[in-house]
């Protein structure tokens, strides 16, 4: 009895000192708990700078991979984006260290117009479309708003706009060249033998995006063209460029003109654009820098826009801002295009019919005629000039013995009954009144019918250029038409006539009596 209580009050004591040990042990860990968050609170979070690196980065990612439409469409938003970071990095200036859950509210709504923008140009560069297209562009709107509202928040230089949007093409780059051939004495003649040495080239090779072309030359001469990675440059004569002819265009500067506030005042230091290999001085405007940028100095693609950067720098008051600005320049050809049409026309098929013999007796004495009329087959008729009856035989008899003498019949056109009809008369007559005969007679005449015969005729693919627009004569019984367009090498469309063409840098115009298309690549018609 005893022994069973000693058990009971054990057990009870047992658990007394485990609830005692679960309870220290908690509260210590609750007590301990408390500063470890905090720091790791503090070392695991985003400072202001950090953040606005990811940003940063994350749009920089994003514009290597825009295409060639992208590049276009989604300039504007691009741009943006570039100018709110740079703006968010001026205006964090000395809080770049601060965790970014410690900056104000106003602030952080910045940052997240901001990262909404870079998130749909993800979504507009991975489904693009007018509805991923038109998404950016709001989300672009919303990062103005509030570049304006930080453009007014400090006394501090802050970019909010920028011209132009796109660099215009080259002049003078369309010249056809000549490869020469390696003398005979050389060792690579072997190497390149004539059926494989490109004889014509109309194009030199374009340098890589982001990568300034080297300017052209003196009238008439050609930049120096590779022949193979593996072979050395081979210089390049004009295929056509005697002195009349050879092209004296140079190209003209780029106007950059940069609106922003606070920007510096005429009489100090003045901001310095680079672009490429370029560095110069803006002429202070109010509220506005002005840049005359050489056309050299932005990269270029023969035939694919590209992006250029621009690297503003703005020092005032002891402090150094640098802002990006981004370009979208222009390819020398604008592209290609080809129309193929779809042509019926109605042409005459003619045949010869010949119609069943037709035989008529008549009796001793007697004349006997039979009426017969044809009609010609479904969808033919018969050509009213192209007719004859035929006397197949004419037969006769007196007292059973043959003389087709005997015969004066006929075969005749009479008039017809119906409209289209052939109608003839075959005649049995005796020349004597003791004669007996018949008369085998038919018609031939010339069928007639209209077919459609449809062909497709094709241009080939011709070139679109800057300087001259291209005409398409359309076919005079062309029934449909279908234009196909690669525009900057990336850009493909197919194009109809039943809906308006919105394609960028390009004006698809037909003739007051639509007997041609005008093909017009045109720089002002930006996207």
């Amino acid at each position: 009895m005893r022994s069973g209580r000693t058990d009971a009050d054990g057990r009870r004591l047992s658990r007394r000192v485990l609830i005692s040990t679960l309870l220290f042990v908690g509260t210590f860990a609750v007590a301990s708990s408390g500063p470890l968050r905090a720091d790791e609170a503090v070392g695991l979070g985003p400072t202001v700078g950090e953040r606005i690196a990811t940003l940063a980065a994350e749009r920089a990612g994003l514009q290597a991979r825009a295409g060639g439409e992208a590049r276009l469409v989604l300039l504007p938003a691009f741009r943006t984006a570039s100018l709110l970071t740079d703006a968010l990095l001026v205006r964090s200036d000395g809080d770049t260290a601060l965790p970014f859950g410690d900056i104000a509210t106003s602030r952080k709504q910045a940052f997240a117009a901001l990262d909404g923008l870079n998130s749909a140009l993800r979504d507009a560069l991975q489904w693009p479309g007018a509805g991923s297209t038109l998404a950016a562009a709001r989300e672009a709107e919303r990062a103005a708003a509030e570049l304006e509202r930080l453009a007014g928040s400090e006394e501090a230089s802050v970019v909010l706009s920028y011209t132009p949007r796109f660099v215009p093409p080259r002049r003078a780059t369309g010249e056809l060249t000549l490869v020469p051939r390696l003398p005979p004495e050389s060792s690579l003649s072997q190497a390149l033998q004539p059926e494989a040495l490109p004889a014509l080239s109309a194009e030199t090779p374009s340098p890589s995006p982001g990568i300034s072309s080297p300017p052209t030359g003196a009238p008439g001469v050609m930049p120096s063209a590779s022949i193979s990675p593996s072979l050395p440059q081979l210089p390049t004569v004009p295929r056509y460029a005697p002195e009349f002819a050879a092209s004296s265009d140079g190209d003209p500067p780029v106007q950059v003109e940069v609106f922003g506030v606070h920007l510096p005042p005429a009489g100090e230091a003045a901001p310095v654009l680079a672009v490429g290999d370029w560095r110069g001085a803006a002429v202070i405007g109010p509220d506005r820098l002005i840049f005359m940028v050489p056309r050299a100095a932005f990269p270029t693609d023969a035939a694919r826009s590209v992006f250029a950067v621009g690297t503003l720098s703005v020092r005032q008051a002891r402090r150094a801002a640098t802002f990006q600005l981004v370009f979208t320049v222009l390819p020398d050809r604008p592209g290609a295009f080809a129309l193929d049409q779809r042509i019926v026309t109605m042409e005459s098929e003619s045949s010869t019919h010949v119609s069943p013999e037709i035989l008529v007796r008549a009796a001793v004495g007697e004349t006997r005629t039979l009426r017969r009329c044809f009609d010609p087959p479904a969808g033919w008729h018969f050509a009213a000039d192209r007719r004859r009856v035929i006397v197949v035989e004419r037969l006769g008899w007196q007292d059973d013995v043959t003389d087709p003498s005997l015969n004066s019949g006929s075969v005749e056109f009479v008039p017809a009954q119906e409209p289209g009809q052939i109608c003839v008369a075959v005649i049995a007559r005796p020349v004597g009144r003791t004669a007996r005969t018949a008369t085998i007679g038919r018609f031939e005449a010339t069928l007639v019918r209209d077919r459609s015969v449809e062909r497709i005729s094709k241009t080939g693919v011709r070139a679109l250029d800057w300087r001259e627009d291209v005409r398409i004569p359309l076919a005079k019984d062309v029934t449909e038409w279908k234009l196909y367009v690669r525009l900057f090498g990336e850009i493909d469309a197919e194009l109809d006539g039943t809906a308006q063409s919105n394609l960028p840098f390009l004006r698809i115009l037909r003739e007051a009596d639509e007997k041609a298309l005008i093909l017009k690549a045109d720089q002002s018609a930006q996207p």
